[in-house]
């Protein structure tokens, strides 16, 4: 089933971009990606797990939470 997960992680530079780009063009069920510098916003589009979507982008070291999710939901690395 095809779905959208949005992220908020935190991405101070464009090789924090680079890296998560890598893991999500890896990541099987993936369709498309959407890596917004700027608003520091992660979208993924696909046949995908938003859990394994979370976990994947965390292990680039980069704090990684649901958009619009409590503290308490945060994925640390």
């Amino acid at each position: 089933m095809s779905q959208t997960v949005v992220l908020k992680v935190a991405m101070p530079c464009e090789g924090c971009v680079g890296a998560v780009k890598r893991v999500l063009g890896k990541m099987q069920g993936v369709e498309s990606f959407d890596v917004d510098l700027k608003e520091q916003k992660v979208t993924v589009k696909g046949n995908v797990e938003p859990e394994a979507v979370l976990q994947t982008v965390s292990k680039t070291g980069k704090k990684t939470s649901f958009w619009g999710a409590d503290e308490a939901e945060t994925a640390k690395p």
